[in-house]
């Protein structure tokens, strides 16, 4: 059967919040991650090999109004309170502002992020800060043209460094950077990329390489970790840690040099943060994730084109978070690097 349409604004019931997504340990989700798309315009090596890989068919995907409505449920019925769309690349997603506009007129209203490589951004970010878009994490792992073009395989340095720029001048702040260093890469480059995005009032934070790439050559033993990453700040900056809680955020924030900024380092791999995780993530063809890691997977897609209602979706949802893992094992011997990469899972 086809899809069943649904607009933003016909929700006319109570908003509840006593039945939220709590997992087996207590944890409430509260920051739902919605992938747009599988699809990207670059080719990481980090994430997927230089041919690409076989994206998902269209029939797979969520429609806008599918979309809309699964994020309708998980605010109106789960007590979701963020939301960020991710990708693949979902600059790339047909339909991206007014999705983002939907959203920001569901009351009430969560808070609206996207991550992006930022290829796209210059063309439209004033349309996603006029439809409601609140924050943006660019991906920019160096601000040399020939690292970017060896990381990335693509010359496309100008275009998100432009991005970047618009999204600042549209009023999308604070304007984040995600970083991640690879051995004998970039992993010289740490304290150049902070002080670029320092001089330009941008929020870097560091992420450690994470086992999720296509082609599963991921090691631990060749990974720059954490420790690293301080070690080759320190030798420039001078770092201490902000004042602020860092609560279920993954990011651990430091102040340079005494105020002129900060840096977060996002080590998920070597000083885990599962304790206090509160995401959860669906992705572009409907599949509720309880972990980033996670190997298992609960289908919305097709309850959603049978006819289900709102409630009987929340339900299946609150099921999916119920089995969620106290951790995510990557120091275990048993651990398996989930079959689907970074880019069909979303961020």
């Amino acid at each position: 059967m086809p899809p069943v349409r649904w607009r933003a604004g016909t929700y006319s019931g109570p908003v509840t919040y006593d039945r939220r997504l709590v997992d087996g340990f207590g944890r409430v989700a509260t920051d739902l991650r919605v992938s747009l798309t599988d699809r990207c315009n670059l080719r990481c090596t980090y994430c997927m090999p230089a041919e690409g890989l076989e994206w998902l068919p269209d029939e797979r995907l969520l429609s806008n109004d599918e979309v809309v409505r699964l994020v309708a449920v998980a605010v109106n019925h789960l007590g979701v309170e963020e939301v960020r769309f991710t990708g693949g690349e979902p600059l790339v997603r047909r339909g991206l502002v007014d999705i983002v506009r939907r959203c920001a007129e569901l009351r009430p209203r969560p808070d609206l992020s996207l991550t992006t490589n930022g290829m796209g951004l210059s063309r439209l970010a004033e349309s996603l800060a006029t439809a409601g878009l609140d924050r943006v994490n660019v991906s920019l792992d160096t601000v040399r043209e020939d690292t970017f073009l060896a990381l990335t395989r693509r010359d496309r340095l100008h275009d998100v460094v432009a991005g970047l720029a618009a999204a600042d001048t549209a009023g999308i702040r604070p304007v984040k950077v995600n970083a991640v260093l690879m051995r004998g890469v970039n992993d010289d480059q740490a304290p150049e990329l902070l002080r670029w995005c320092l001089k330009r009032g941008y929020e870097l934070r560091f992420i450690e390489q994470m086992p999720l790439d296509a082609q599963h050559g991921w090691r631990r033993d060749t990974m720059v970790t954490a420790a690293e990453i301080f070690a080759s700040l320190e030798t420039e900056f001078e770092l201490e840690p902000a004042e602020e809680p860092r609560g279920s955020a993954p990011a651990e924030l430091f102040d340079v040099d005494g105020g002129a900024g900060t840096v977060g380092v996002i080590a998920s791999v070597t000083r885990p943060f599962c304790g206090d995780c509160d995401r959860v993530r669906l992705t572009a063809d409907g599949q509720v994730r309880n972990c980033l890691f996670a190997r298992e997977e609960s289908d919305l897609r097709l309850a959603l084109r049978a006819g289900a209602s709102d409630v009987e979706i929340a339900d299946r949802w609150r099921a999916a978070v119920v089995t969620k893992r106290a951790g995510h094992g990557i120091d275990d011997v048993s651990f398996l690097q989930p079959a689907r990469p970074m880019s069909a899972i979303g961020g």
